[in-house]
């Protein structure tokens, strides 16, 4: 596992330059957020943006997570999956090594929105609360990982679709999780199904440390 972690580390050095990361990535993500809390200042629910700037924070941890999918089929694509296969060592722990970079940038990113972007929309930190909602943000994104981790071994068997299975995944749990709107508002059935996906307790857990 630590040797494909070193290679996670290498491929997200190749990937970003401190440059682009912030200015780029973490850039297009503030973005976002900004985007996604602003339309319900738009839209006259003024009361509701410490809870939608609170959602979208975390949910960038849970979109770069799951970029976890598209690279666990890179093995194929490189031909190293047969070697892999083959070797003594547990497949399983190479997978989850092999991606940890995601996990690790989208806790650093969606740290940065909810300490840095969203005082700028009302939402206010006692020092107590810091560690708490610090360790949530790892919690999640890790959870999320391994959800993503799941779905990239099935995906893993037509690599083609990849892209498009992280993407479903990642606006699904945007769309159900109550990153938005409150789980109240769909059927039992849903809010059901939302349980069973980390991003619903870790938005409830961050939230509920946010009300004291």
């Amino acid at each position: 596992m630590w040797h494909s972690a070193a290679i996670a580390y290498a491929d997200f050095r190749a990937t970003y330059t401190v440059r682009s990361w912030v200015f780029g990535w973490l850039g297009r993500m503030l973005a976002q957020v900004t985007f996604f809390t602003g339309a319900g200042a738009v839209f006259g629910r003024t009361e509701a943006l410490a809870y939608l700037v609170i959602g979208n924070a975390l949910m960038t941890c849970v979109m770069e997570a799951m970029m976890v999918v598209a690279s666990t089929c890179w093995e194929r694509d490189t031909g190293t999956l047969e070697p892999l296969c083959a070797a003594p060592a547990s497949i399983g722990w190479v997978f989850v090594g092999r991606s940890v970079q995601w996990p690790v940038s989208g806790s650093a990113t969606s740290l940065v929105a909810l300490f840095g972007l969203a005082p700028w929309f009302g939402v206010r930190w006692d020092l107590s609360q810091v560690g708490p909602v610090v360790l949530l943000t790892l919690v999640t994104a890790a959870a999320t990982y391994c959800f993503g981790l799941l779905v990239g071994s099935f995906v893993l068997a037509v690599p083609g679709l990849r892209n498009i299975a992280s993407n479903v995944a990642y606006l699904v749990m945007m769309a159900v999780c109550g990153v938005v709107t409150p789980l109240t508002t769909w059927p039992p059935t849903i809010q059901a199904f939302a349980q069973l996906l980390p991003l619903t307790h870790g938005l409830e857990a961050i939230r509920a440390v946010h009300d004291g």
